[in-house]
């Protein structure tokens, strides 16, 4: 999995968090394996901006978010946080969930480019909702994921109860959220939470193939195509009907739909550029 590249960016304080540019690609990569990436208000903050530059920029066509060791993301890591200035009072804790693992869950899905997640490891906590929250999750055979909170005697934040429900159903989010205990990648593949599985030493070639098949797609289509889909389950038929019609409407004014039906009419391969 690229960590580095023409378009690496190298800098001290960026290296607990990789970036690079491959392709059209993307590659977001924690780099703390020493805490098994457990993310730290630094990490939270760069991966942020880098999937709001990565919406912005029309070189930019997917994004991968994987990580370095054994672990994909062991949690959130407090200790990192800027200290607080006063003694803690009524209200503090959701203003600092909302503006803090809320938003970087909300980054992963408000990204106008797909987002996949290559597991390499053990995602627990935030962890897990960050893989959730991908729209395509790919994960080492030595994977696992836990939703750790009840063992902390914690409610699941990070839109976990948000997440889960949408994408297994009530009663299995309640089972994984109730007891805590770990869910290898063969049963969440199976529930439905992991697209593949591979052996770990295949994980990144995965990850880059896939990568590269949206990088060469229609980027506003999918892109579209995502935002109905994240939106389909909070509305009626009518409010889903009007957007699916609307996102039809604005798709049709890129340069990628015109050439996707040329290429048909014409019986040759389409050419996407991303726009």
């Amino acid at each position: 999995m690229p960590v580095s590249g023409e378009a690496a960016e190298a800098a001290p304080r960026d290296a607990t968090v990789l970036h690079a540019l491959d392709g059209g690609v993307s590659w977001i990569t924690l780099n703390r394996p020493e805490a098994m990436n457990a993310v730290t208000w630094d990490q939270r903050e760069r991966i942020i901006a880098l999937l709001a530059d990565a919406s912005a920029d029309p070189a930019v066509r997917a994004v991968v978010l994987t990580a370095t060791g054994r672990g994909f993301c062991a949690g959130a890591d407090l200790r990192g946080a800027p200290a607080q200035a006063r003694e803690r009072v009524p209200g503090d804790v959701s203003r600092t969930i909302r503006l803090g693992a809320q938003r970087l869950i909300a980054a992963v899905l408000d990204c106008e480019k797909p987002v996949i997640a290559a597991v390499n490891g053990t995602a627990a906590g935030i962890g897990a909702h960050l893989a959730f929250a991908c729209d395509l999750v790919l994960a080492a055979d030595t994977a696992k994921f836990i939703e750790v909170f009840v063992r902390r005697g914690l409610v699941p934040d990070g839109g976990g109860a948000y997440l889960l429900p949408r994408l297994v159903g009530p009663q299995r989010a309640k089972e994984l959220m109730f007891f805590g205990d770990a869910l290898s990648a063969a049963d969440a593949e199976r529930m439905g939470l992991v697209n593949r599985i591979v052996p770990e030493g295949e994980l990144a070639a995965l990850a880059a193939g896939w990568a590269g098949r949206l990088a060469a797609g229609p980027t506003r289509a999918v892109a579209l195509t995502k935002q109905l889909v994240n939106a389909s389950l909070d509305g009626d038929r009518a409010a889903a009907f009007a957007a699916e019609a609307a996102a039809q409407e604005i798709n049709m004014t890129t340069r990628d739909a015109a050439e996707g039906v040329a290429a048909f009419v014409e019986r040759r391969t389409p050419e996407y550029r991303g726009h």
